[in-house]
């Protein structure tokens, strides 16, 4: 399995299996603190090949550097089949409302597959100024 994709962003969706992604970015600055972000979209595109078809677990984290849980996890399955190709891609699209910040620093996403650490990425929180 590769990440081909792993951002945050302002929207997305998933149609047909195609993605629409507007608006990625990596940090946030905020004004004051604590603060919320209204929304933001993650995206993830998996590509797996033709020996992993079959049924896994995904799970994403979100902890600051201290190792403090920002969020509830995101937890699902994705039911992996191929379309006549040696590899399939899956799709994890997910928007999270008013996620708050009490502080300036950074919220490492990490994905699971499998209960296996796959990817990470940085979220930065930084004050205006």
């Amino acid at each position: 399995m590769k990440i081909e994709l792993f951002t945050f962003c302002d929207f997305a969706q998933e149609c047909g299996g195609k993605l629409t992604i507007v608006g990625t970015f990596d940090t946030i600055i905020a004004r004051s603190f604590p603060c919320a972000h209204n929304q933001l979209s993650v995206v993830i595109r998996l590509r797996f090949d033709l020996w992993e078809f079959s049924k896994h677990s995904f799970r994403i984290e979100a902890r600051d550097l201290e190792g403090e849980v920002t969020m509830k996890p995101i937890k699902g399955g994705l039911d992996v089949k191929g379309v006549g190709n040696a590899t399939a891609v899956s799709h994890l699209v997910f928007t999270i409302g008013k996620m708050a910040f009490k502080d300036p620093g950074v919220v490492n996403f990490t994905l699971f597959i499998d209960e296996r650490e796959v990817a990470s990425v940085p979220l930065y929180i930084k004050k205006e100024g």
